[in-house]
């Protein structure tokens, strides 16, 4: 499982013109799946999201959680993060989970980030999504189990 987190001003994810997801200051999570991944992975990955601190405290560095600003987290499924461009130009997605499955992981991602008592808005599983945001830093990392 690969995450791509973004600490957002804010974002917003949209279907077919109407917004379905929106934020404000927190983290935008795009989630991708791979063959093997578990509820136990999620299990941690979840935890790592919620306690990494990527935001700025008094002094101006990086040291506080999504958790601790009170922020929100938009989640966004994403298999392309699982292409393999290592040969030719046309990316190949055979690493990429069966939707079913990651369908059910991502839901599941959903529900545990929800449990935390974060503020939790998300994506349409396998839509064609459109997504907004104000990257704050930049800061973009990428976090995997």
């Amino acid at each position: 499982m690969r995450l791509v987190v973004q600490r957002v001003k804010n974002a917003s994810v949209e279907v077919y013109g109407k917004v379905i997801g929106k934020i404000d200051e927190g983290l935008l999570v795009l989630l991708g799946v791979t063959h093997g991944d578990t509820k136990e992975k999620v299990d941690y990955l979840v935890r790592k999201l919620v306690n990494l601190r990527i935001f700025k405290d008094e002094n101006n560095k990086m040291n506080l959680s999504v958790k601790d600003i009170n922020g929100e987290i938009l989640i966004v499924s994403q298999f392309t993060l699982y292409a393999n461009t290592s040969e030719g130009n046309r990316p190949s997605f055979t690493e990429a989970a069966k939707p079913e499955v990651a369908n059910e992981l991502y839901e599941y991602f959903k529900k545990k980030c929800a449990e935390t008592g974060i503020n939790v808005q998300s994506g349409e599983f396998g839509a064609d999504m459109k997504i907004r945001l104000l990257n704050d830093g930049p800061v973009t990392v990428i976090v995997e189990k």
